[in-house]
């Protein structure tokens, strides 16, 4: 079992659970959204001081509001214009690429540049 789904299965019964019961955090993403997201794309240790932080901030003693998860990320380089995957399928090839132009992409975060090598999370809403 891997250490993220050690932290992420509490997470989703309790969210689960909360599904029942009205909603009082203070912040969007709620701190629970917010853990998971953490979990998912940052290392454990800095998921959970940053959850811990978050928890202890969803008071009356706050305000409240919107906060993304930031993480630390650094962006691939340009892309090679020799990678298969971004490469349309020549006539007459039998090479197959993932990424033809009618197949669909799924996004599940967007990374938003927030300062230095630090990242916003945010997550795709399905229409």
């Amino acid at each position: 079992m891997k250490v993220k789904s050690l932290f992420l299965v509490p997470i989703k019964a309790y969210q689960y659970l909360s599904r029942m019961l009205p909603g009082s955090c203070r912040y969007y993403p709620t701190c629970s959204e917010y853990a998971k997201w953490k979990f998912e794309l940052d290392r454990p240790d800095r998921a959970l001081f940053s959850t811990i932080l978050r928890i202890l901030r969803c008071n009356q003693l706050f305000e409240g509001g919107i906060d993304y998860p930031l993480i630390r990320y650094t962006p691939p380089r340009l892309l090679s214009l020799d990678n298969p995957v971004y490469r349309k399928k020549e006539e007459g090839s039998d090479r197959h690429s993932p990424n033809l132009p009618d197949s669909k992409i799924a996004i599940k975060y967007w990374i938003v540049p927030a300062k230095g090598d630090l990242y916003y999370i945010v997550k795709e809403f399905d229409e």
